[in-house]
């Protein structure tokens, strides 16, 4: 009576070893094909702008020399408070810490003087896209990744710039140019 309970062991071995290795494939089918347990929430706080077009075709007056360093860009529309505006995006900049060196700020518009760090450029025409007093996040090669409207919480932004700083690391090629600045 023996013999046929140790051939029964192995198997429900066996089965167990198969469970473990075939059940999270199956659940994650499920997951995938019924949008079960997939949370739905947003993560970042400004709205994706696919309708951009790149910085480098933006209608600047001013020469782009200072923005084609390959930095993220915190561009914002200065209509109205410039001075308000530019200290609160300072201050946002100045909060990044040693990943500031990652962004640039470019403000269009406003008679305000320029702080420090700050490119200052202005609508040779408006586009039609433009909203006074918005903001836009550029990735290094100018596409337009966020876009915020006017009374926008700082830390909302800086939520959002931090997250796309730390999912985006410094490439080799660029930290070994600045080396080779310095």
């Amino acid at each position: 009576m023996s013999a046929p309970r140790a051939v029964h062991h192995p198997r429900f071995k066996l089965l167990a070893l198969l469970a473990v290795f075939v059940l999270p494939l199956l659940v994650a089918w499920v997951m995938v094909a019924w949008r079960i347990g997939i949370p739905e929430q947003r993560t970042a706080h400004g709205e994706l702008v696919p309708d951009i077009p790149l910085l480098a075709e933006w209608p600047l007056a001013e020469p782009r020399a200072p923005l084609e360093g390959g930095d993220w860009v915190l561009a914002f529309d200065c209509a109205g408070s410039c001075e308000a505006l530019s200290d609160q995006w300072w201050r946002l900049h100045r909060a990044l810490g040693s990943e500031a060196h990652r962004v640039t700020r470019l403000r269009i518009g406003g008679e305000a003087q320029a702080l420090p760090g700050e490119v200052v450029a202005r609508w040779s025409t408006p586009p039609g896209w433009r909203r006074p007093d918005q903001l836009w996040v550029l990735d290094p090669r100018g596409e337009a990744v966020l876009g915020y409207s006017a009374g926008v919480e700082p830390r909302d932004v800086l939520d959002d710039v931090n997250k796309l700083l730390r999912m985006n690391p410094e490439s080799s090629v660029k930290s070994a140019r600045q080396v080779a600045q310095q």
